[in-house]
């Protein structure tokens, strides 16, 4: 199956809802977000491990979640005689080299659902990105990557490859241990069974992946003028900027914003240098007006939602901290516009390979 849509199209819509979280922090609409997202993976994600990546992304995500939720809300006890305490704990203080930080008190009603609403738009964000990796190819983001971001982006590239291989080697390595036994569950040594495994498939693959960048001649290349100069520029524009940190630090708002702009300024240069030579890129995708279509529906709704904030429309942020307390409301216009975030779902996938252009005939 391939997806009708660009990867940059993706990229798009990830950012678009990551960007909508972060306008409605409200449980209720964050939950529209979730089930969007869902739809979309439902509809899009491509064969192979990435796909089945996403559910264990979520699994992590929540566990992440809930740890934040209990780490901050055992260390942000209620003032005493305070309205809305869930339950008293025995109280501890930690010795002053670990924080000299308290533990435990009145556990605040408050404190618990603002961290429990924001590890939720957390977890969002990271469906987000999880979809992202399940129905986008990286190949064709990698094509579509300006050139000066062609290294880094072939980097991020082998690097997001290592979850769904992993995934693979365990799969594999659990599926052997199993016909081994004969498909008893021997619970001795089963973990050092299938680590093993897991480790050795790794280290090859790392091998094989390193032998065939160095057959391609990955990396053997002399540098060119532009790129020794796209390399000083960018060593000076990590200084500037470090060195307008510092300033900051040291109060000295004037030689920070002139380091600032030295750094940026820079920054930009490097980068317009190092793009001037291009990768070879064969039978580059481009986008399409399907694409630019899609990418316009979902970038509308975080500007609609920004509209709302602007007006003011109620229910948009749920505040658990107001008194007296009320469960969250489900705004009519914010969760109809968020389930625009699911228009990459109406675009049925293909069966099959997308045709290519034809290359260009030799000259």
């Amino acid at each position: 199956m391939t997806s009708p849509l660009h990867a940059v199209t993706w990229m798009v819509w990830a950012v678009a809802v990551t960007v909508s979280l972060q306008l409605a922090r409200n449980p209720l609409l964050v939950a529209v977000v979730l089930a969007a997202v869902w739809v979309v993976v439902e509809t899009h994600r491509r064969p192979g491990a990435l796909a089945r990546a996403f559910p264990v992304l979520l699994a992590v995500a929540t566990a992440f979640g809930l740890l934040r939720v209990v780490l901050i809300g055992l260390t942000t006890p209620a003032a005493e005689g305070a309205s809305g305490v869930l339950v008293t704990l025995p109280q501890a203080t930690l010795p002053r080299l670990l924080g000299g930080i308290s533990v435990g008190g009145a556990v605040s009603q408050s404190v618990v659902l603002t961290t429990a609403i924001d590890s939720l738009v957390l977890i969002g964000i990271m469906a987000a990105f999880g979809a992202f990796n399940s129905v986008a190819s990286h190949h064709e983001l990698l094509a579509a990557a300006p050139r000066a971001f062609h290294e880094p982006g072939l980097v991020l590239t082998v690097g997001l490859a290592f979850v769904p291989a992993t995934l693979d080697a365990a799969t594999a390595a659990r599926e052997a241990d199993r016909a081994r036994t004969g498909g008893v569950r021997v619970r001795r040594g089963r973990a050092l069974r299938q680590a093993l495994p897991v480790l050795e498939t790794g280290l090859e693959r790392a091998v094989r992946l390193a032998e065939s960048m160095d057959a391609r001649g990955y990396g053997r290349s002399r540098a060119r003028t532009g790129d020794r100069v796209a390399a000083v520029l960018g060593t000076g524009a990590l200084l500037a900027l470090a060195g307008a940190v510092v300033a900051l630090v040291g109060e000295a708002g004037g030689v920070a914003a002139a380091l600032a702009a030295v750094g940026v300024v820079t920054l930009v240069g490097a980068v317009v240098v190092s793009g001037r030579s291009a990768p070879s890129r064969y039978r580059r995708r481009r986008l399409t007006r399907r694409d630019a279509a899609v990418m316009a529906g979902v970038l509308a709704v975080p500007a609609a939602l920004g509209l709302c904030v602007g007006l003011g429309v109620d229910g948009l942020v749920w505040d658990p901290a107001v008194l007296p307390f009320r469960p969250p409301p489900l705004p009519v216009v914010p969760a109809v516009l968020l389930v625009g975030l699911a228009l990459p779902a109406v675009v049925r996938p293909v069966r099959g390979v997308l045709p290519t252009p034809a290359p260009a005939a030799a000259a």
